[in-house]
């Protein structure tokens, strides 16, 4: 890959860099954010992400910021913006969590984003996903009998495989969802689509230690 160790951050430093888990970009702590980082850092870790119980963990131990959180420090004032977007995506729309979570782990599913399979299988189960279908999401093979959960899970694969949505498809998704529940679906399936990019880019995968990053390494 042009001759890069992937394990050399980008930049040349003459401290010591800590890398985010086996990943090509440093973790940085919280006594090396500037201003503008560290109001976004803050807007991270004390917005919703941090109500209630915590089923994946944003931080390491030492306070730097786990997946997708840590490359947004380094674009603060893009990395707000998104923060911003998948706050409004989790928690400002009309899906229930049930079908939220099947939309997220199906884009997990399709760009092998490893850390959103680790988040948000956890977050599924607390939604109410049983193991059997966060096991059929992994391989893209959900079935509900839900019209709304399937219909959803059918659009999200269809924004996916990057075909058009010819007009039979399109009337076919809007017979079940109104126009507001598509856009939030596409605008779901686009924002976590962007996240698994910058995630493979940087080679940022979920934290040592846990299910998913121990089964990435077989």
């Amino acid at each position: 890959m042009l001759g890069m160790d992937r394990r050399t951050p980008l930049a040349t430093t003459s401290k010591v860099v800590h890398l985010m888990t086996n990943s090509r970009i440093s973790a940085l702590l919280p006594s090396e954010l500037d201003v503008e980082q560290k109001a976004l850092y803050d807007s991270i870790v004390t917005g919703p992400r941090s109500d209630g119980p915590q089923l994946f963990a944003l931080q390491d131990d030492l306070g730097r910021l786990n997946g997708p959180f840590g490359l947004m420090l380094h674009i603060p004032g893009i990395g707000s913006a998104l923060q911003e977007l998948g706050s409004a995506v989790r928690y400002r729309t009309t899906m229930t969590g049930r079908v939220r979570e099947i939309a997220i782990l199906t884009v997990a599913a399709a760009t092998d984003s490893e850390f959103e399979r680790y988040a948000h299988e956890r977050v599924g189960r607390a939604a109410g996903l049983s193991e059997e279908d966060i096991e059929a999401l992994r391989t893209s093979s959900f079935t509900s009998e839900d019209a709304t959960e399937q219909i959803v899970f059918d659009l999200c694969r269809q924004l996916l495989s990057d075909e058009s949505l010819e007009d039979d498809e399109f009337l076919r998704y809007a017979a079940q969802l109104d126009a507001r529940a598509m856009l939030e679906v596409v605008v779901l399936v686009g924002y976590y689509k962007t996240l698994a990019q910058m995630m493979h880019v940087f080679d940022v995968c979920a934290p040592k230690g846990t299910d998913n990053s121990e089964r990435s390494s077989l």
